[in-house]
């Protein structure tokens, strides 16, 4: 029988709504697990452990009488450290913020809670969810980078700390780290779920997301945290679906195989191949799968994207780095110094280029029920100087589609390598269903040696 801390969110939650587990045994599990791993992972800013088992032992007594249990009632969730937490330090592992405590919860930390999740501590971020690595270490290998920007997110996930994570995607800072570590991450299209409450990058580009380790768990998440919010402009008044009626034996998908040019072309040989023979085993598993091209407005995508995060990101940190620019560090400022520089007309050009641009990927993602390429060009890099390439989610996050990676194997390495399927805007349930049937038919569960 799998210990509590191997458990999936998915099972968790239904041992408890049994009484087949106490929230306090999963807690404890959990805890016991971050006490033998934290110290050599670095994937924690912040945990209070006596809070989040008084927090569990709540949770377990509402049980025991009976009351009325919530989708996450006693599952423990890490939250990246820069979503808002009410009287808990919320830093985004920066000196700019280290004496941040907000006074009131993030709108998805809100969420959470309703759902009747405990929030069991804040996860490592790089400084303000940006491109200066972090110290968190890859689980498959201490010499890899884990990604980020969410790195201690996915590295709690796939290291058994908890069973799922918040994270943020602004180029690649979900899809990228979770793919880099072998769990599964997902990332709603752009305002399906609310930023408020939580640290900005880029206005036009933050989106957040998750990692699990299966995607019922992140279809599981999408229900607690998905709706409009009358502190976020952009998180718009659209129904609900029920996402886990989506998973209930969905057909196989017609896949669109993005194989010629840019995701091919940039991936390794051995990524290369390996994609391949995922493809070829779902097509006999059932998935129709269509050779798609991408539209000539991908060959300005990437540069127009980090123009608008420059720029973006320098607004929110400008009157800060006036004050403190040596408090940053050098990624960081560079990316600021970039945005001040740029000029009005060059920041408007990218913005008009984007728009054609996510025009044209729904029209692409319109024509099949989800897209394929590789996660990541490669498996993680032996590197701790970055965090990795962005270039196979930052064109998703522009555009705004939705998209998510699931665990494909393992490269001669030893380290994880994934699938990155992308959807419609707001047809997450559609995508969410590909993706689950795509997970059964590869059958493929991965767990790092820790």
């Amino acid at each position: 029988m799998p210990q509590p801390y191997q458990l999936s969110l998915t099972e968790a939650a239904g041992q408890i709504r049994r009484r087949e587990l106490s929230p306090v045994a999963l807690m404890e599990s959990l805890l016991n697990r971050i006490d033998a791993l934290e110290p050599s992972l670095k994937a924690w800013v912040w945990l209070d452990r006596a809070a989040v088992l008084a927090e569990a032992e709540a949770k377990a007594r509402e049980a025991e009488a009976g009351a009325a249990l919530g989708p996450l009632h006693g599952i423990p969730v890490g939250v990246k450290d820069i979503y808002y937490t009410a009287g808990i330090p919320t830093t985004a592992c920066s000196r700019v913020y280290a004496d941040l405590v907000p006074e009131y919860d993030s709108t998805p930390v809100a969420r959470l809670k309703q759902a009747g999740a405990i929030m069991l501590g804040k996860t490592v971020t790089t400084e303000f969810a940006c491109m200066d690595p972090s110290p968190t270490v890859n689980p498959w290998n201490p010499a890899h980078t884990p990604g980020g920007s969410s790195s201690g997110s996915a590295v709690a996930v796939a290291a058994r700390m908890c069973p799922a994570a918040l994270g943020s995607q602004t180029v690649g800072s979900v899809l990228r780290p979770a793919s880099y570590n072998g769990v599964v991450g997902f990332k709603p299209s752009y305002g399906r779920v609310s930023r408020y409450g939580v640290i900005p990058v880029s206005w036009s580009l933050d989106t957040m997301g998750w990692m699990t380790r299966a995607v019922a768990d992140a279809a599981r998440l999408l229900q607690a945290l998905a709706g409009p919010d009358a502190n976020d402009p952009v998180a718009p008044a659209l129904a609900i679906p029920d996402y886990a009626a989506a998973l209930a034996d969905p057909p196989a998908p017609r896949i669109g195989l993005l194989r010629r040019g840019f995701f091919y072309d940039q991936a390794d040989a051995e990524t290369r191949q390996h994609t391949d023979d995922m493809v070829e085993r779902l097509a006999r598993a059932g998935a129709v799968v269509e050779e798609l091209s991408l539209p000539e407005s991908m060959d300005t995508a990437i540069e127009d994207q980090q123009i608008i995060m420059a720029v973006e990101g320098s607004a929110f940190h400008e009157p800060m780095y006036r004050r403190q620019a040596e408090d940053y560090q050098p990624g960081l400022r560079g990316m600021i110094r970039r945005g001040l520089d740029t000029d009005a007309v060059s920041y408007s050009r990218a913005l008009e280029r984007r728009q054609r641009f996510s025009a044209e990927m729904q029209l692409l993602a319109e024509r099949v029920d989800v897209l394929l390429t590789p996660s990541t060009p490669t498996p993680a890099r032996p590197d701790r100087t970055n965090t990795g390439d962005t270039r196979f989610q930052g064109p998703w996050t522009s555009c705004g589609l939705p998209a998510i990676t699931i665990p494909s194997g393992l490269a001669a390495s030893g380290l994880p390598l994934g699938l990155q399927l992308a959807g419609a805007s707001f047809a997450e349930s559609g995508l969410l269903a590909a993706a689950w049937w795509c997970e059964a038919a590869l059958d493929v569960q991965l767990a790092p040696p820790v």
